[in-house]
């Protein structure tokens, strides 16, 4: 938490050093997570013998803090910090039985986007933009869990992931309104696809001494609806302290 609200404090100081030409600005953002088919399988299905195993990824959401550094007045070089919430849900029964077993299990992630940004002047305070880039993903969480049932039986899954960090390709494309008073208020959307596997799923059931495996590799990409607000830059006007009695 110290070293999140470290890199925060430091986004913000660079965010408002302007150069001479360009300006900087630090904003935060909120992306509905909407996994789907068209940039990856949402779901995967895993079996061995009469054991079954389903994966799906349900909807999730980041939320994030995120430095714009202009480069010309329509290019810009954007990066940040994310917590990335992504949702499954977990089935695993044996054929022709009632036993079965399902479970919701959550992914905590950390990125750091690196995109480069476009933008298009609509009129004189709407712009549109894109990006792409890349994000330097950390996964520090390993998910596992365990449910027995009357009889001995025992259903138990882990998901692990095969590195700590690893990369992401990322674009975007979207609509801003932009006010000097007010700040920059962003609508848009999002693919991110790892390059890499997400993590490692394993299913297992097990009943005095049988037991049967499945695993596969969970995919982890998403389409988002994107919001951000930039803060705007305020120019300090003579010295921030007023004199007082003593001088």
């Amino acid at each position: 938490m110290k070293c999140l609200l470290t890199l925060l404090l430091l986004f913000n100081f660079t965010a408002h050093s302007q150069s001479n030409k360009v300006s900087s600005y630090f904003g935060i953002n909120y992306k509905a997570i909407i996994p789907n088919n068209l940039v990856g399988s949402k779901t995967l299905s895993l079996s061995e013998q009469e054991f079954s195993t389903t994966c799906e990824q349900k909807t999730g959401y980041l939320l994030g803090a995120t430095v714009r550094a202009g480069i010309t007045k329509l290019i810009a070089f954007e990066t940040g910090i994310n917590l990335i919430h992504r949702n499954f849900h977990i089935d695993m029964s044996v054929a022709d039985s009632n036993l079965y077993d399902e479970t919701d299990l959550a992914l905590l992630s950390y990125d750091i986007p690196l995109n480069c940004l476009i933008y298009i002047q609509l009129s004189k305070a709407w712009y549109a933009n894109t990006s792409l880039g890349f994000a330097l993903s950390y996964k520090p969480s390993m998910i596992q869990g365990v449910n027995g049932l009357d009889g001995g039986h025992i259903f138990t899954h882990l998901g692990a992931t095969q590195r700590k960090f690893s990369v992401d390709f990322n674009g975007n494309i979207g609509f801003e309104f932009r006010s000097k008073k007010s700040g920059f208020f962003y609508l848009g959307g999002s693919v991110q696809i790892p390059l890499e596997p997400l993590f490692i799923l394993a299913g297992q059931y097990r009943n005095q001494g049988y037991s049967l495996l499945t695993y596969g590799n969970i995919n982890g990409s998403f389409l988002s609806i994107d919001l951000k607000y930039f803060f705007p830059n305020i120019k300090s006007n003579g010295s921030t302290f007023r004199p007082g009695p003593i001088e």
